[in-house]
């Protein structure tokens, strides 16, 4: 054999991400049909100092979980590596492709969550 083949790794990510891709739906499916229903939606404006540092750290903490979870989807489902035992060698180019993916992510939730 003039190259030797590679097993491919099982991925566990496909069962957990079809589960997270139904429960998305649900949810999406969810709201859809609330907002068809001619209600009026719950307002996320704050009436005191008190309800926007609320809303200010629900939304952080939201937003941090997405994070990690985005990056950690990432680093099992697409990258093949494991970026943080890369990055912990000294690895330069894996740090730099976990903090692209990192701000890439952030830039999505904020724009998600702001609407």
């Amino acid at each position: 054999m003039l190259f030797p083949t590679v097993p491919k790794p099982s991925n566990p990510m496909k069962t957990e991400s079809s589960k997270l891709a139904l429960l998305t739906a649900l949810t999406l499916a969810a709201a859809s049909a609330s907002a068809a229903d001619g209600t009026a939606a719950t307002t996320w404006h704050p009436n005191s100092l008190l309800d926007a540092v609320g809303y200010a750290a629900l939304f952080a903490g939201i937003g941090v979980v997405l994070m990690i979870a985005g990056f950690k989807v990432f680093d099992k489902a697409v990258a093949h590596v494991d970026l943080e035992k890369e990055i912990q060698k000294g690895n330069v180019a894996a740090a730099v492709l976990a903090g692209a993916v990192i701000i890439a992510l952030g830039l999505i939730i904020a724009a998600a969550i702001s609407g």
